[in-house]
C-alpha cells in the first residue's frame, strides 16, 4: 500500500531552483535512504512528506489518516522535567491513567464501592487496550538503547544534559512515539558505535516505514532497502539496497557518459558539415540540418564527481618511528577519572582507530595528545620529529572572525591570490566565497575549509576527532581516499565503521577507565567482539521483560484484609511467588556476570578470547531461555496469588 506519493515535485525560493521534477512512491514497511551533497534539499523533502512545506510544482500525497514521526518536531518537550518524562511525551494521557489507577487500587483497599469498582474497570480496560502495560519497559528500552540509565533517567533532570544527549532524548521519544511512518534526519548523530549497533536492530525489527538522511554509509548498509539520490537539480529513487544502489548508480552514469558522448559526436559531425555546405552546392542540405539541430533535444553532461572537495594529504618529512609514548598516564576531568595508568605506543605508519563509548574520554586523550591540555598523571610524549595537525569535531581550528581568503593566505603568506582562490576552489569555495567571513558558514562548509587548512599543514601525524561530522557521503569518500593515500600516521576517532573498517590497521578500545590494545583491523575487531554485542542485546530484552512483569503489579487492585488471612493455600501461593521471584534474581545475576565478562574488551585479546567469548555467548542463551520461562512463571504466580487474595477478601 502506498504511504506517501510525490509526482514530479519541485522547490523553488523565489528565483532559486532547491530541486526539480522529483517523482517516487513510498510504500508500507520499506525503508528508505536518503543520500546526497549538502545543500541539495534533503531535508526539505521531509518538510514536504509531514504537509509543513507545499511544493512549488508538482504533487505530494499522503494516504489519509497517516501519522508521520519527525524528530525536528520534538526538539520542544513541554513540560517534562527529567530525561524519562521527556521521552515518554507522546503517552503522557496514559501515563496519567496509569498513575489514577493506582491511586484507585490504594483507596479501594479502604473504601470500596460499586461505583468506584465500575470506574476502575472502565480505566484498567482502556489502559491495557491501548497497550498501556507496554509504555514504560518500551521507553525504558529505548532510553538504555540509546545510552541512558532507564532508572536514573526518572530523575535526571533535562537541563543537566549536553546538546548531544538532549539530541538522543530526542530520538528517544520519536523511536517511542506511536506512527506510520519514522523520518531520521542524521539519527546516528551523537551515537557511538555500540548506540548505533543497537539503533540498527532497532529499526530492522520494526514494521514501520522508515525514511532516514543519514551519511552514516554503514548504518545505511545495514537498515536500507531503497535509496534516493540527490544529485545534481533532481533525485532518483532506486529499488535497492545501499550497496546495490551504489553499483546501479555507477552503471546509469556510464549509461548517461555513453549517450552523452554520443549525441556530442553526433553534432560535432553534423556541424563540422553546415560549416563545410552552407555556403556551397549543398546548402539547401545544410540549412536542413541546421534546422534539425536546433530543434535536437539536448541531453546534459551527466552528473558525476565534478564538483567535490579536492584533497590530497603530503607530509613534508617522514619522521621518526616511535610517533607517540604513554607511560602510567592517567586523565581525568574534574573527580572523575576517565584513563587510569596507561602504558601504549603509536608507530610510524599505524592508522590507529579509537572506540569506546561516548564520555569514556576519547576526545580528551585527543586533546592531551596534541597538548591542549596536559596529563593528569603519568606522561603521553610525541617524538621530537613528529610533526601534528589536529582536526577538532568542534572546528574550533577555523577561525570565525576571519574570511576564507584570510585564513588560507595566513597559512600560506607567500602565495599569490590567484594560488589562495585557486586552494579555496579545490574545497568548493569559488569567485566572490572566498571573501565570505567563517562565521556565515554552515557546518558542512566550516568542515571543508578545515579540510582545506589541515591539507597545507604537511604534518606526519594527523590526528583526526571525528572528520565524517557535517560531511556528506560523497566528500566522506574522498577523505577516505585522502587517508589512504596518505605517508604518514593516522589517529583517528570516529563513529563511521566505514571509514574505521576502511583505514584502521590498530585499535585502542576505551572501555572502565582502561584503553585496551587490538593488534588487528577494526574489522577484525568487530568480528572479535560479535558476543559483546550479542550479551547487550540478551540484557536489554531481560530489563525489558522484567519491568513489564513489575508494570503490571502497579495497578493491581489490592483487596482488604488479604494481610489476616490465615489459610494455607494462601501460605502455599505466597511461598511459590516468592520462591519464583528468588530465580528469576539468580538467573539475572548469573546473566550480569557473563554479560560482564563478554563486555571487557580485555578479553579478546587473548590468544584464547574468542574461543571463550562463543562458548560464554552459547551459555547466555541457555540462560536467557531460561529467565524467559522463569519470569513467565513468575508472573503466573504473582497472577494465583493475586486471585487467592481477592477469593479470600470476598469470603
Amino acid at each position: 500500500m502506498t504511504q506517501i506519493s510525490v509526482g514530479n515535485a519541485w522547490v523553488e525560493f523565489g528565483a532559486t531552483t532547491l530541486f526539480k521534477d522529483i517523482t517516487f512512491t513510498v510504500a508500507a514497511g520499506e525503508r528508505w535512504g536518503v543520500v546526497g551533497r549538502n545543500g541539495t534539499g534533503k531535508t526539505t523533502l521531509f518538510r514536504l512528506m509531514t504537509g509543513d512545506l507545499a511544493p512549488s510544482r508538482g504533487t505530494v500525497t499522503r494516504q489519509s489518516g497517516l501519522s508521520v514521526s519527525l524528530l525536528g518536531q520534538h526538539r520542544d518537550y513541554g513540560t517534562a522535567a527529567t530525561v524519562w518524562e521527556a521521552a515518554a511525551g507522546p503517552f503522557a494521557e496514559l501515563l496519567a491513567l496509569e498513575i489514577s489507577l493506582a491511586q484507585q487500587a490504594e483507596e479501594m483497599a479502604t473504601s470500596y464501592s460499586d461505583a468506584s469498582m465500575e470506574r476502575y474497570g472502565r480505566d484498567l480496560e482502556r489502559f491495557e487496550r491501548e497497550g498501556g502495560y507496554t509504555i514504560a519497559p518500551r521507553v525504558d528500552a529505548v532510553l538504555q538503547g540509546l545510552g541512558f540509565d532507564a532508572t536514573k533517567a526518572r530523575t535526571q533532570l533535562l537541563e543537566t544534559l549536553s546538546g548531544g544527549e538532549r539530541g538522543r532524548v530526542g530520538l528517544a521519544r520519536q523511536l517511542v512515539a506511536p506512527s506510520d511512518i519514522l523520518l531520521l534526519d542524521e539519527p546516528t548523530n551523537h551515537l557511538d558505535l555500540e548506540t548505533t549497533a543497537w539503533l540498527e536492530q532497532y529499526l530492522n525489527e520494526s514494521d514501520r516505514t522508515i525514511i532516514l538522511v543519514s551519511h552514516d554509509r554503514a548504518f545505511l548498509a545495514a537498515v536500507v532497502d531503497h535509496v534516493l539520490h540527490f544529485e545534481g537539480d533532481t533525485a532518483t529513487p532506486y529499488a535497492a539496497d545501499y550497496e546495490n544502489f551504489i553499483l546501479q548508480r555507477q552503471e546509469r552514469r556510464l549509461a548517461q557518459q555513453r549517450a552523452f558522448d554520443k549525441q556530442q559526436k553526433v553534432i560535432t559531425a553534423q556541424v563540422d558539415y553546415i560549416a563545410r555546405n552552407l555556403a556551397g552546392v549543398n546548402t539547401k542540405q545544410a540549412k536542413g540540418r541546421r534546422k534539425l539541430l536546433a530543434r535536437m533535444p539536448r541531453l546534459g553532461s551527466p552528473v558525476g564527481d565534478d564538483g567535490t572537495m579536492s584533497l590530497r594529504l603530503e607530509i613534508a618529512e617522514r619522521g621518526g618511528d616511535q610517533v607517540a609514548v604513554a607511560e602510567k598516564l592517567r586523565i581525568q576531568v574534574e573527580n572523575r577519572i576517565l584513563i587510569d595508568r596507561f602504558d601504549g605506543r603509536i608507530m610510524r605508519g599505524d592508522r590507529l582507530g579509537i572506540v569506546g563509548p561516548n564520555g569514556a574520554g576519547k576526545s580528551t586523550l585527543l586533546k592531551t595528545l596534541v597538548g591542549e591540555r596536559p596529563a593528569d598523571g603519568g606522561t603521553l610524549r610525541v617524538g621530537n620529529s613528529i610533526s601534528v595537525a589536529y582536526y577538532d569535531q568542534n572546528l574550533g581550528q577555523v577561525p570565525l572572525d576571519k574570511t576564507l581568503y584570510d585564513v588560507i593566505n595566513e597559512l600560506r603568506p607567500t602565495w599569490e591570490r590567484r594560488m589562495v582562490q585557486g586552494h579555496l576552489g579545490r574545497f568548493g569555495f569559488s569567485g566572490d566565497e572566498a571573501q565570505r567571513r567563517a562565521e556565515t558558514l554552515s557546518g558542512g562548509e566550516r568542515a571543508r575549509v578545515a579540510l582545506a587548512m589541515l591539507m597545507l599543514s604537511r604534518a606526519n601525524l594527523l590526528v583526526l576527532d571525528e572528520p565524517t561530522n557535517h560531511l556528506d557521503v560523497e566528500t566522506i569518500e574522498v577523505l577516505e581516499d585522502a587517508i589512504e593515500a596518505y605517508d604518514g600516521t593516522v589517529i583517528l576517532v570516529s563513529h563511521d565503521r566505514a571509514m574505521l573498517r576502511a583505514l584502521a590497521n590498530k585499535v585502542w578500545v576505551l572501555h572502565d577507565r582502561h584503553i585496551t590494545t587490538f593488534d588487528g583491523t577494526f574489522a577484525e575487531w568487530e568480528v572479535a567482539s560479535e558476543e559483546r554485542a550479542h550479551a547487550a542485546s540478551v540484557r536489554a530484552s531481560e530489563e525489558v521483560a522484567l519491568r513489564r512483569v513489575e508494570e503490571k503489579k502497579k495497578t493491581a487492585r489490592k483487596e482488604p484484609g488479604v494481610g489476616a488471612d490465615p489459610r494455607k493455600a494462601l501460605r502455599a501461593a505466597r511461598d511459590t511467588a516468592a520462591q519464583a521471584e528468588r530465580a528469576v534474581a539468580q538467573l539475572e545475576s548469573e546473566v550480569t556476570t557473563i554479560t560482564r565478562t563478554l563486555d571487557d574488551p580485555e578479553l579478546y585479546t587473548r590468544p584464547d578470547g574468542v574461543e571463550r567469548a562463543h562458548k560464554l555467548g552459547a551459555q547466555l542463551d541457555t540462560l536467557r531461555a531460561r529467565l524467559d520461562k522463569a519470569l513467565a512463571q513468575w508472573e503466573r504466580d504473582t497472577a494465583a496469588l493475586e486471585s487467592i487474595e481477592r477469593a479470600g477478601a470476598t469470603s
